[in-house]
């Protein structure tokens, strides 16, 4: 049976789409939001029928894997419903979801019955002190309670994310990896990135990606390197005898432009072809009063048409992503 195939300019198959489902967070994590940044109206934010609708235009175009952010997505009220809906979706093949999981404890066995099976949790430090300085809250305890759940439940893979900032969290590599020799955790160690509030970024909080496996391995002994299962960016790899995985998101040392699959949509409804541009297509116009079909379609076409080949940053380079990541979508 004939597939759709959804392609950029440069031969890529675009198959994935993070959808941010809220601009709202419980955190205030210091590169990812700013103090003086207001929350936008409810009118302005994506509905579920609008998300459905879009998903739906989506998957006729060959995408069949979905991962709801925000913001923090577990935030906002029914987010199980939105789930079951998209797994009725002909075509899409997997749901994913990233948190940070503050409400994971409570919601995961719902989120399980809705039919999710991935989740990511974003988690910078396992020092609860530390942790407060990051997020300018004192949840640790609840985000570790929600991580044992959620492997309790049986999620598979669960999936750290740590953004390492030199200064910051660094000296917390091997903490992290020692939990993979434990858990059958995926931690995944993310450079750290040039977006929206990280004005004063030079690149010497930047950990690369050599030097993370450098320091894990004098530290833990040799990694192995493993296959991945997805096309994701992470490159994985694991302790001899661990149950867990390492992987590394090299989005500034050795970034993975050519196999990008993926577009990013926004809490208010903006199509990013790439994350780290502010190059954005208005969705959320076109999907108002329910959305014609065929124009959703189009102007999705029309955005990875000129999807870029590479996001042109490296390491020093200067800023060029304006919008906060609480607004783009984790």
């Amino acid at each position: 049976m004939f597939k759709p195939v959804l392609q950029d300019g440069h031969n890529r198959r675009v198959s994935y789409v993070r959808i941010s489902v809220t601009d709202r967070c419980n955190l205030r994590c210091s590169y990812c939001s700013d103090p003086s940044f207001s929350f936008r109206d409810r009118a302005e934010i994506l509905s579920y029928e609008e998300i459905i609708q879009l998903v739906r235009v989506l998957a006729t175009l060959g995408v069949d894997k979905v991962r709801l952010t925000g913001g923090e997505p577990l935030v906002r009220r029914h987010l199980d419903s939105l789930i079951t809906r998209i797994g009725e979706i002909a075509g899409i093949s997997d749901i994913s979801l990233t948190t940070n999981g503050v409400l994971l404890e409570n919601l995961a066995h719902s989120l399980w019955h809705a039919g999710l099976r991935r989740i990511n949790i974003s988690l910078d430090t396992l020092d609860r002190q530390k942790f407060v300085r990051i997020t300018g809250r004192d949840y640790f305890d609840r985000v570790r309670a929600g991580i044992e759940t959620a492997l309790a439940v049986g999620f598979s893979p669960v999936k750290i994310n740590a953004v390492v900032m030199r200064g910051v969290n660094d000296d917390e590599l091997l903490d992290f990896a020692r939990l993979t020799l434990k858990y059958p955790l995926h931690i995944r160690f993310i450079e750290y990135m040039p977006i929206g509030r990280a004005s004063t970024w030079s690149g010497a909080e930047v950990v690369t990606e050599a030097e993370m496996l450098e320091r894990i391995a004098a530290g833990l002994g040799r990694l192995e390197p493993v296959a991945a299962a997805s096309s994701g960016p992470a490159r994985l790899y694991r302790i001899a005898g661990a149950p867990g995985r390492i992987g590394v998101i090299a989005a500034m040392s050795n970034h993975f432009c050519a196999t990008c699959n993926r577009i990013r949509v926004t809490a208010d409804g903006r199509l990013r072809p790439c994350l780290l541009s502010d190059n954005e297509f208005d969705l959320k116009g076109v999907l108002h009063g329910g959305g014609d079909f065929a124009k959703i379609a189009a102007l999705v076409r029309q955005a990875v048409a000129g999807k870029s080949a590479a996001h042109e940053m490296a390491c020093n380079a200067e800023r060029k992503c304006a919008r906060m990541m609480s607004t783009i979508g984790g």
